[in-house]
């Protein structure tokens, strides 16, 4: 028996913690030790993998004194979200409930407060967890990724900032410093559902809708889905075939063929792929329908 693997209630090896003050000395710090660094925000991940030995960097580079990653702002057409702003300030956020209502639902479901009070958009994002609900909505939100380095700042679409499970587009020199959601346009409605073993459990399958309808049709359509795929996934097929039709049953029954056509589940300890298929179907029409009403419309 490896004792370390077993008493996690340390971590069992030698790093150098670092607390940068400002994003400049961070990704000089990042540029300095590259690969044998890991960016610390809350900690809900990153320290529980390190107390089983799964990752053992040298160096520890906690960002949660730098300001501007403590940001929550509105900026033109939308929200700019650092990346160190905890679950919980985005869940109470009269900004986020009134005009990011599908973000809010998203964390709301995610943990429990204990975590929320200490998890971070950032850290969830860099997780890149194939069942993360606040992807999940943000991707449904158009969201984009604000990513620095010592080479300057970019935005990158969240959609592309996935690689695969724990995978990102981040270089070994950059930071998430954030993301832009852009506001959804006027009327329209969202929806989150999540499925999982326990309220506190990570989704089995998670969706997330954003729907604006205009003389009965669909004339606005954002859809994303998690754990169903290596990355959270953008239903775009299924978008596409919504935009100009009226949500009758038979649209949506073909919509939900769509959505299985598009995902690609796994069995895992959580649930067999083909459970995850057939929810994924159900979880579309209850998210649509769901949506629908909430912009002011009404299934048949």
């Amino acid at each position: 028996m490896e004792i370390n693997r077993v008493n996690t209630r340390i971590i069992p090896f030698r790093f150098e913690y670092h607390s940068p003050s400002s994003l400049g000395e961070a990704i000089a710090l990042l540029s300095m030790y590259g690969s044998e660094a890991r960016i610390l925000a809350g900690g809900t991940d990153l320290l529980v993998d390190m107390k089983q030995r799964l990752v053992e960097p040298k160096h520890l580079i906690d960002i949660k004194r730098i300001p501007e990653l403590r940001l929550l702002r509105e900026v033109p057409g939308g929200l700019e979200i650092g990346s160190a702003v905890r679950l919980r300030e985005l869940e109470r956020s009269k900004a986020v409930e009134g005009r990011l209502p599908l973000l809010r639902e998203a964390v709301s479901s995610m943990g429990s407060i204990q975590v929320r009070n200490m998890a971070t958009i950032g850290g969830n994002l860099c997780r890149a967890s194939p069942s993360a609900d606040a992807a999940v909505a943000l991707l449904a939100l158009d969201a984009e990724a604000l990513i620095s380095g010592p080479n300057g700042t970019r935005r990158v679409p969240l959609e592309d900032f996935f690689i695969g499970p724990r995978a990102t587009a981040l270089r070994p020199d950059e930071i998430l410093t954030g993301v832009y959601v852009p506001y959804p346009p006027e009327g329209a409605g969202s929806s989150f559902i999540k499925v999982g073993r326990t309220m506190l459990d990570l989704a089995i399958v998670n969706i997330a809708v954003d729907l604006r309808l205009r003389g009965g049709a669909v004339d606005h359509c954002r859809m994303a889905m998690g754990a169903v795929a290596p990355k959270p996934l953008r239903l775009r097929d299924v978008e596409g075939f919504l935009i100009g039709r009226e949500l009758t049953s038979e649209v949506l029954e073909e919509a939900a063929g769509r959505v299985e056509a598009s995902i690609k589940p796994i069995t895992d300890i959580r649930a067999a792929a083909e459970y995850r298929r057939a929810v994924s179907r159900a979880l579309m029409r209850d998210a649509l329908k769901t949506a629908l009403e909430r912009c002011g419309g009404a299934s048949s």
